[in-house]
């Protein structure tokens, strides 16, 4: 199973990708750790992305989620994925360009070897806690930009959804819950 965390910068996805990491014994792949250096300059400089910026990086994770699929691994990525274009880029890579023509409309929203771990918070929250985050070239002004352009997962994008509220104990017990309600279910 791979689980792709998500959200805006700042909620919390790369904390939840470490400990999940470390407790399950899974890679962790964090998506900052893909994104060119024209892309991290331009968010230095306080730039949002655009969606040509992100289309490399996102087909780069891409890979990434094919070669665990191809291994059967359970795997960890933390992305932002705020758009359900850029969800679909991380399931289908290039096949999801809505330049691919008509199959591109007809591709499924999910897989089942693959889960959206959605970080859900409120601006005011996610800007407080990236005003004190140190080291990181994304910066607090840029929240509102990845607020504006986020579209929430859909239930048959096949999403758990975890309120940063909580700790991340409790954020990692909901997913291990989802582990082994999967794990107990007929798989199709």
């Amino acid at each position: 199973m791979i689980y792709i965390i998500m959200g805006v910068s700042g909620c919390g996805k790369s904390a939840l990708g470490a400990f999940l990491s470390e407790k399950l014994g899974w890679p962790l792949h964090e998506g900052d750790s893909f994104h060119p250096q024209g892309n991290i300059e331009k968010m230095a400089r306080s730039e949002p992305l655009t969606d040509q910026d992100r289309l490399p990086w996102l087909l780069k994770l891409h890979e990434v989620i094919e070669r665990e699929r191809s291994y059967g691994s359970d795997a960890l990525v933390a992305c932002s994925a705020l758009k359900r274009l850029y969800r679909q880029i991380l399931l289908h890579g290039s096949k999801a360009f809505p330049s691919s023509g008509p199959d591109q409309d007809g591709l499924p929203a999910s897989s089942p070897d693959v889960c959206f771990l959605f970080l859900y918070g409120d601006y005011d929250l996610i800007q407080q806690r990236m005003v004190v985050r140190r080291g990181h070239y994304m910066k607090a002004d840029l929240l509102r930009s990845q607020f504006d352009v986020l579209e929430p997962p859909l239930d048959k994008e096949n999403v758990l959804s975890l309120d940063i509220r909580t700790s991340i104990t409790d954020m990692a017990m909901e997913v291990e819950k989802h582990i082994v309600s999967l794990k107990s279910s007929p798989r199709p």
